[in-house]
């Protein structure tokens, strides 16, 4: 079992419903995360960055949902043979590791797509799905009444989530497709891994409830995980972060926690809680962890 300790910065949350009868819970953890957003409004800043190499991204239909049209946001290298070329790899399959990557409570807004681009560069194909049927949130308010709605109906997001694996899987052909979220999306990653516990090679949780990672849960899981975490979040609390810990001893897994000196939502660049350094550190260890389990050297 690999547990890592560390102190900088990042943080932020979620508690997700996961079955049926439990709307309560996903309305608490929506007033939860309401009251650690107070305020706070998902403003574009200059520290958004842009991916080091030039990509393309588009809307695609990724999947249906009760019959409807899911749509989301695709963004890959522009000339991914040379990616995969200096990977070691063949490049005439154009066959790029996948990433669902799962949006923060405001929804798959601007900040989402820049993160998903920003992943593309590093040489995957990110697809950020959207949770929310097209809707973004401009303030806490609105956030809070989306989420609402959405975890009211926990197998459609699970359906939801599924299907954006499965498009990566079959539609583009990726070889190996991890899963990473954030705050809302950081608990769903957990809760993804639950739901499949050996279909993805990675995952990266950032600040994320972990109560979907119960003993029987772990039991199961082949999936290696990276979790972020702040000392002084407001939703997930240290206490909830040692209860995780203390779970995983004697099992044998490839999960590592990382906790920083930061509150909720550290790694946002278009939040109030934006912690520059804590965010820095976070993004280096995510893009090597992802490297590693997605471009695996054997």
């Amino acid at each position: 079992m690999m547990i890592r300790s560390c102190s900088t910065a990042l943080i932020a949350i979620f508690v997700l419903v996961g079955c049926g009868g439990q709307e309560d819970e996903g309305r608490s953890a929506a007033q939860e995360m309401a009251g650690a957003h107070e305020g706070d409004t998902p403003t574009a800043t200059a520290a958004a960055r842009e991916p080091a190499i030039p990509v393309d991204a588009r809307e695609v239909t990724y999947t249906q949902v009760d019959g409807a049209d899911v749509t989301g946001y695709l963004a890959a290298p522009s000339t991914p043979d040379s990616v995969l070329s200096a990977h070691g790899m063949d490049p005439s399959a154009d066959r790029l590791p996948g990433i669902v990557v799962i949006h923060e409570w405001w929804g798959l807004n601007d900040n989402i797509r820049t993160a998903t681009r920003r992943l593309a560069g590093k040489g995957y194909r990110a697809l950020a799905v959207d949770l929310y049927a097209d809707s973004v949130a401009q303030t806490p308010q609105q956030a809070q009444s989306l989420m609402q709605t959405a975890t009211s109906t926990p197998e459609r997001m699970m359906a939801n989530l599924r299907g954006a694996h499965d498009y990566l899987r079959t539609e583009t052909g990726a070889p190996r497709v991890a899963v990473m979220g954030w705050c809302f999306g950081g608990g769903l990653t957990f809760r993804s891994v639950a739901d499949r516990p050996t279909a993805y090679d990675a995952a990266v949780a950032y600040y994320g409830t972990p109560d979907a990672m119960t003993d029987e849960v772990l039991q199961k899981v082949t999936t290696p995980i990276l979790a972020h975490f702040g000392r002084q979040d407001e939703v997930v609390s240290t206490k909830q972060v040692e209860a995780f810990q203390s779970r995983l001893k004697g099992l044998d897994k490839d999960i590592q926690i990382h906790q920083y000196d930061a509150g909720h939502a550290f790694a946002n660049p278009s939040g109030e809680s934006y912690n520059p350094e804590a965010a820095s550190t976070a993004w280096s260890r995510t893009t090597e962890f992802l490297r590693s389990h997605l471009y695996p050297t054997e």
